[in-house]
């Protein structure tokens, strides 16, 4: 480590790495500085590679710090205290590499695609703390190679409630043959993740995946839900099909989230995940754990299953019960075979006239 002035130079795989403002709160109820957050992503620097290499990934840029009222901008202009960084920064060195991809507007970008530490500290330099890989790879990126299955507490549930759900989706999984490999989401959502043959497009995997919510929906109707709309979602767990569409991601395993405890998205063994909390998970502690366990994700390299089996339950979904697409996204066009979105108790009404 060589200093300038208030700078810090790290050494990360051979690469020269400037730490501008190391002694920056970045969270303060823990004591934990800019240069601590670089650190900790060398620290578990073989676990984030893994997650990242040679994907399009957007970056969650907090370079002020996460402090009480600080505002996530989701616009595209980077105002607001953190913002999303789409496009490669102007400034990146020639050892940052990059992926070509398109949004579902049809316009274009160039994003990060991560080949070593030293382009996840250097990423980390700028703020970033939360990295949003998309599921596939530079060389492929219209067919995914992952797909990934959200389970996202709704109000009046909590973590415990997805860590319920979570052996349901493992027994469902082996079911069709396949394996997944769960992790926390750094908040109160479990993630598990299933490496498959990159063989289909974004449309046909989230078709995939809304015929395996529905699925585990049908078998847990008082515990999950695929309801789009949350205003018919109940206290359940909501499996986020949408997060499979183009250009919707998940935090990476080990991104820091932006919260004052500096929680980290964790990946667990699943006998694991009934025994654990996700404020056992942070910049802190992920480091020590790293070095003991290695990384829990590291299987997924070894698995590259088929989806053949999801889409065939999604036609007989179709063909016996008469179930359809799921609404996009709200920024999405309006893609074919879609229905109507519109929240439900804003749909038009028929008049009496109209019958």
């Amino acid at each position: 480590m060589a200093s300038s002035k208030d700078a810090v130079v790290l050494t990360v795989d051979g690469q020269e790495v400037r730490v501008s403002n190391p002694e920056k709160p970045y969270f303060a109820e823990r004591g934990i500085r800019k240069i601590d957050v670089v650190e900790y992503f060398v620290a578990v620097g073989e676990g984030i590679l893994f997650a990242l290499r040679d994907r399009p990934t957007t970056l969650e840029r907090w370079p002020g710090g996460v402090f009480e009222g600080a505002r996530l901008s989701t616009r595209m202009d980077n105002t607001g205290d953190a913002f999303y960084q789409k496009r490669v920064p102007k400034n990146a060195p020639d050892w940052v590499p990059t992926a070509h991809i398109t949004f579902p507007s049809g316009r274009t970008a160039d994003e990060i695609a991560p080949d070593s530490v030293a382009v996840v500290a250097w990423c980390a330099n700028l703020g970033t703390l939360t990295f949003h890989p998309w599921p596939v790879s530079k060389g492929d990126v219209e067919q995914p190679d992952q797909i990934r299955i959200d389970l996202d507490p709704q109000p009046g549930t909590d973590f415990s409630d997805a860590v319920w759900v979570a052996p349901h989706v493992r027994e469902l999984l082996h079911e069709l043959g396949m394996e997944g490999w769960p992790k926390t989401s750094g908040g109160r959502g479990v993630h598990v993740y299933v490496p498959i043959q990159p063989r289909w497009t974004f449309p046909e995997v989230r078709r995939a995946v809304i015929a395996f919510g529905r699925e585990l929906e049908r078998r847990i109707p008082d515990r999950v839900t695929m309801s789009w709309w949350k205003e018919e979602r109940g206290e359940k767990i909501f499996i986020d099909y949408n997060q499979m569409a183009r250009d919707r991601t998940i935090a990476s395993a080990y991104s820091i989230r932006p919260k004052p405890h500096a929680p980290v998205s964790a990946p667990l063994d699943w006998d694991e995940l009934p025994d654990v909390s996700p404020f056992d998970f942070d910049v802190l502690t992920m480091p020590a754990r790293f070095r003991k366990v290695g990384d829990k994700h590291a299987g997924l390299a070894g698995h590259a299953f088929g989806i053949e089996p999801l889409l065939e339950l999604a036609e007989r979904q179709a063909r016996d019960d008469g179930l359809g697409d799921l609404p996009y996204p709200p920024d999405y066009p309006k893609m074919p075979g879609e229905p109507m979105r519109v929240q439900p108790s804003r749909a038009r009404r028929p008049t009496s006239a109209e019958g």
